[in-house]
């Protein structure tokens, strides 16, 4: 089964690594979001593809969520030496894969193929894709009208504005990677990760003939809540969904995927909360999808697998 995730974030890259343990090898693709690179001591930093490789290779620092376990930061403490803000943290390893991306990028790659030279050198026999090769940034205006870009929102400022508006810049001459047409036109599945859906899935979804790709594509449709019980288990999406007017549940996750999805995935805890759902045009499944260890994550891969022979087989 050729499977695809649409991810982003720590939630996208669990469930990349349970999709990764059940799967045979070079079965699955990662179409991941671009939107939240940025720019640090010359470098292209990708945030969420970085996370979702050192997830897959076993490099992870699980209990910060990002960067490598064990990291070092002696360069970071340099470059605080002469005067650059300090604030974005890159450990030694970290910086390793920048500089590496780097060089190939500048010696001709797009970024989804150094991205897949640097994850064969990992041992990472799934397939990572950028969303697209293009440039496009997220940027968020805050309650105060001010407009920062996302790393500064994120990172710096903790999360602690209330955002009411979230803006793709560059996103209208973006185009899809080749590789992530590809892999939509040959799947057998495509799961939309539990990500947060208005900054990791959504920039995804933006892009010019993505989303158009992913309907077109014959391939059986999943979406996961990464709400659970009203509230993201990490980040802002919570907060986020409901400062721009959506309904912080399963339900106003759903909603946005109205149309994309054949059959939407709430955990334990939101049953009551399928017809609701179903109203939108999608059947829906309760599986536990908080994945807390290992098994939590091949588990709940194994599930949707299960879903769609079902789904097949109606």
């Amino acid at each position: 089964m050729k499977v695809v995730l649409l991810a982003g974030g720590t939630g996208g890259a669990k469930l990349a690594h349970g999709l990764q343990m059940v799967l045979p090898p070079g079965d699955l693709t990662v179409i991941v979001n671009v939107a939240d690179d940025t720019e640090r001591f010359g470098l292209l930093v990708c945030p969420d593809l970085d996370t979702i490789l050192y997830t897959l290779s076993g490099l992870a620092d699980r209990e910060q969520g990002w960067g490598v376990a064990g990291d070092t930061s002696s360069a970071l403490a340099m470059f605080e030496r002469y005067g650059e803000e300090a604030w974005f943290r890159i450990g030694d390893a970290d910086l390793a894969t920048l500089v590496h991306r780097d060089r190939l990028m500048r010696e001709g790659s797009s970024l989804t193929d150094a991205t897949a030279a640097t994850a064969a050198a990992l041992g990472i026999a799934t397939h990572l894709v950028a969303a697209t090769d293009d440039r496009m940034r997220t940027w968020i205006q805050t309650d105060s009208g001010e407009e920062i870009d996302f790393q500064e929102y994120f990172v710096h400022r903790g999360q602690q504005e209330i955002v009411r508006a979230v803006r793709f810049d560059g996103v209208e001459a973006t185009h899809p990677s080749q590789a992530a047409l590809d892999a939509l036109a040959t799947a057998d599945l495509v799961v939309i990760g539990p990500s947060n859906p208005i900054v990791s899935i959504g920039p995804i979804l933006a892009i010019p003939g993505l989303r158009e790709a992913l309907v077109a594509s014959s391939a059986q449709r999943i979406g996961v809540s990464g709400i659970v019980g009203g509230r993201a288990l990490r980040g802002p999406a919570d907060r986020m969904l409901a400062s721009l007017g959506h309904e912080s549940s399963a339900v106003g996750v759903a909603r946005l995927y109205a149309g994309l999805v054949e059959r939407f995935v709430v955990d334990e805890v939101d049953a009551g909360l399928a017809p609701a759902i179903e109203a939108l045009g999608m059947s829906v499944s309760v599986l536990p999808t908080v994945m807390v260890s290992d098994d939590d994550r091949a588990r709940l891969a194994a599930a949707l697998l299960e879903l769609v022979e079902g789904m097949l087989g109606e």
